[in-house]
């Protein structure tokens, strides 16, 4: 066994859900079968029941404590490419605060209770007892990390972990409710369309790229409610994971810009959209910690 699968099997003992990572710090894609996820998603399927791809499909949803699933065959070839072990923090009911730079970790000082603390690339992963809606770019340099996500494995780290506190939760809410109707947060101004112009190094046709970023769009105008913010910034995140294997350019910043502008046009502060967005193309191309 390699060094990944032994640390996903003790994570899995201590009822830790854990998936591998490949390169770029993303899941590994779908199956043929659940490619665009015409499966319909899991856990959410278009017909009723857990999925049942053998592989680890799904992004944090294929997220397992089951030693048998782990150390299956094909989930065995996924960790001989795997670059780093996931895991879902909801699953464990857990939230981090992924803190992606030294202000942040200085916020975090002076408006958090200490907590146990996972050193990151940039900067500091927070761990609390207990679940929560997760939400990215809820301050500068600040994800929260919980349901329905995913974070890397990079030790126990130090310290005593404390119960989830409402300043914690508050940050969700503050960030992820759109303003009511009627309430003028940002203008939506006119933006350039991508197009193959400012992609020459892509390795798609442009009505792959249109299709998906229109289906995108969609997601992020339903929401509404609350959660534009957090769509956007999976859009995003997806997008850019599709343009990996590219030699590039393939002008992700002008489907940044579209994004931003559906999240703009539901309510979402501009700039709150922005910095979800540019997280999203970040993290999926590996730039964020």
């Amino acid at each position: 066994m390699n060094e990944h699968l032994c640390t996903a099997l003790e994570l899995a003992a201590s009822q830790i859900p854990v998936l591998p990572l490949r390169a770029g710090k993303v899941p590994f894609g779908n199956c043929r079968r659940c490619a665009d996820n015409t499966c319909g998603g899991r856990p959410n399927m278009k017909n009723p029941g857990p999925c049942a791809c053998p592989g680890p499909c799904h992004a944090w949803a294929a997220a397992t404590t089951d030693p048998d699933v782990i150390g299956s065959g094909i989930w065995r070839r996924a960790w001989v490419r795997a670059a780093a072990v996931a895991y879902h923090p909801g699953g464990a009911r857990l939230t981090v605060v992924d803190l992606d730079n030294a202000d942040a970790v200085a916020w975090a000082r002076k408006s958090l209770p200490a907590t146990q603390t996972v050193p990151t690339a940039r900067g500091e992963h927070w761990l609390y007892f207990g679940a929560m809606q997760s939400a990215n770019a809820v301050r500068p340099g600040v994800d929260l990390k919980s349901h329905m996500s995913y974070a890397r494995w990079l030790g126990p780290g130090t310290g005593r972990m404390v119960e989830l506190p409402s300043a914690v939760r508050a940050l969700a809410v503050r960030e992820e409710t759109t303003p009511a109707q009627g309430e003028v947060v940002s203008s939506v101004p006119e933006r350039a369309r991508w197009d193959r112009t400012v992609a020459t190094g892509c390795r798609h046709t442009e009505r792959y790229v249109r299709t998906g970023l229109e289906r995108g769009r969609a997601l992020v105008r339903m929401r509404t409610e609350s959660g534009a913010g957090s769509q956007a910034f999976g859009v995003a995140r997806f997008l850019s994971a599709q343009h990996a294997a590219c030699p590039g350019p393939c002008g992700l910043a002008l489907l940044g810009e579209e994004i931003v502008a559906a999240a703009v046009s539901v309510g979402v502060p501009e700039t709150y959209a922005r910095r979800a967005v540019a997280n999203g193309l970040n993290t999926a191309s590996g730039r964020a910690a």
